[in-house]
């Protein structure tokens, strides 16, 4: 009886690491498919931003021109604009907040998930610029600017930011989050990232196409440092957990005595 108790509880065991172990090839898969598609997707739209691709042009500059008419005639919303594109979601403030974020993952030692984080925000802050440097492309030129901003214009640096930041934060945090405020949490990251964007096209400095390029950039940065951490967590045995978990479940455990 105890021998047949033991098999059975060994399938049993047997059956949730091969579900487990299909999840986590699962997400591997997504998180390798997100990189993928991104990647392509961002080849194409600098193809077209390259190729001066008429249609593209037309959405460029028609979101410029009918927002800077806005900016001008609205001072007091233009502020607001500057408010939270150059103080609230600024890229200096945003890895300052992900600087934090690592600092305290070190203090816990979660010392691979502190390297992921860095590793993502350097990784997306060093693409943005070796873009921007290689397709070198001007910043709108309008009559009556209510803001500028140095450096070239593709991808938007604020929106690639934005995106590996929040990113960031939301991946590492959730664990520590209660469950009824997560969905509020995804909610405040999206329209982080998309205000971003927003912001960057009414100020005008910067094209659509180039906020666009931001995001699909910064996307394709994430996924890719995700796949490489969840198989990094594989080889260390760790356990599986869906991504609504975050990246490290066990976040919520005491930290290690020093």
């Amino acid at each position: 009886m105890t021998t047949r108790t033991t098999r059975t509880a060994l399938r049993r065991l047997g059956a949730r690491r091969r579900r487990a172990d299909r999840r986590f090839g699962a997400r591997l898969l997504a998180a390798a498919a997100v990189a993928a598609v991104s990647a392509v997707a961002f080849g194409l739209l600098l193809t077209l931003v390259e190729g001066e691709w008429r249609p593209l042009r037309r959405v460029d500059v028609g979101a410029a021109r009918h927002l800077h008419e806005v900016a001008v005639r609205h001072p007091a919303w233009t502020g607001v604009l500057h408010l939270l594109s150059d103080r609230v979601w600024d890229p200096v403030t945003l890895r300052a907040a992900v600087a934090v974020l690592t600092g305290w993952l070190l203090h816990r030692r979660a010392w691979r998930l502190a390297a992921w984080a860095a590793a993502t925000a350097v990784a997306g802050g060093l693409v943005g610029v070796l873009v921007k440097a290689v397709v070198e492309r001007a910043r709108p030129a309008l009559h009556d600017p209510v803001a500028h901003a140095p450096g070239y214009s593709f991808p938007s640096g604020h929106a690639m930011t934005a995106t590996t930041s929040f990113a960031v934060l939301l991946l590492v945090l959730l664990p520590v989050i209660p469950r009824a405020l997560r969905t509020a949490c995804w909610c405040v990251a999206v329209v982080s990232v998309l205000g971003v964007g927003f912001t960057r096209v009414a100020l005008g400095v910067h094209w659509f196409s180039d906020v666009l390029g931001g995001w699909l950039l910064g996307l394709a940065v994430v996924a890719l440092t995700t796949w490489a951490f969840e198989a990094w967590r594989a080889e260390a045995g760790r356990q599986r957990a869906p991504v609504a978990e975050g990246l490290e479940p066990e976040l919520t455990e005491p930290a290690p005595e020093r």
